[in-house]
């Protein structure tokens, strides 16, 4: 009888602690994990070094998940802003070959939100000036020359 009764409270417990995180974001709108691209200041592997003097050692740059991109950070952090005028200078360099003047697309996601935002570098992979409207962890979707990648990126 009094194990019946203990399990009796404890369902009450977990179904109050159910009902009371109104709160808390739905599943759904949580942001997954951490922004996981980590940003690196190592030597840039030689295939994204031209341009650089040296070994590029010290410039902030990230991988794609699969590092066919590199996003090479010339503002770190990159400053969040949905004034069109600010923006961040960005190179993105592919490690494979692209088609000349075929764009880089980026479609952005903020996470845990439905916020997000597409840009275009017309020229493809390259120098651009990017901004994205708010802080926070950006999930990037890149298509260049018939390839595709994602990274994500913090803009504070």
């Amino acid at each position: 009888m009094a194990i019946g009764r203990g399990l009796s409270a404890l369902a009450a417990l977990v179904m109050a602690a159910g009902c009371s995180a109104g709160g808390q974001a739905p599943e759904a709108a949580r942001p997954s994990v951490s922004c996981g691209s980590a940003v690196s200041r190592e030597a840039l592997p030689i295939w994204a070094r031209a341009g650089f003097s040296g070994d590029g050692s010290g410039v902030p740059h990230v991988f794609s998940e699969r590092g066919d991109m590199i996003a090479v950070l010339f503002e770190y952090p990159p400053k969040a802003s949905a004034d069109p005028d600010d923006a961040n200078k960005i190179l993105w360099v592919s490690r494979l070959p692209q088609q000349p003047m075929q764009p880089l697309t980026i479609e952005a996601r903020l996470d845990g939100t439905t916020t997000s935002v597409s840009r275009e570098i017309s020229g493809g992979a390259g120098p651009s000036s990017v901004n994205l409207p708010r802080a926070g962890c950006w999930r990037l979707t890149l298509n260049w020359s018939g390839h595709g990648d994602t990274m994500t990126l913090t803009f504070t």
